[in-house]
């Protein structure tokens, strides 16, 4: 994983115009995107993936998106899919996509409780 300084900040800057008190940390070379201590967005090769369940995965499979794959075309799925084009530079039709990640992520945390 990996992600260069200048798309750290501009993802953060923008998830922050839409989301209250987003957090970044670096995790393996990238980046994993925090809102109230529960992840919902990773970066890797500058590119910013969301969280994903069976609620919210036919949106990004209908936008022709597809699954963060750490290892590879051929290695594991993660449940984190690519945020469509042009999404992240316009706050407006950023909102719901980030508002329904961070849904994903607290049902998650309810599941693991």
């Amino acid at each position: 994983m990996s992600v260069s300084p200048g798309f750290r900040d501009y993802v953060l800057e923008q998830l922050g115009r839409v989301v209250p008190g987003v957090t970044g940390r670096a995790m393996f070379g990238g980046l994993g995107i925090y809102s109230d201590g529960r992840i919902f967005a990773l970066v890797d090769d500058d590119v910013l993936y969301l969280k994903v369940d069976d609620a919210t995965r036919a949106d990004f499979e209908a936008a022709g998106m597809g699954p963060f794959r750490p290892f590879g075309p051929e290695g594991e799925v993660m449940q984190y899919w690519q945020l469509p084009e042009g999404i992240l530079d316009d706050a407006e039709a950023l909102a719901p996509w980030a508002t329904k990640a961070i849904a994903v992520a607290v049902r998650a945390r309810r599941r693991r409780s």
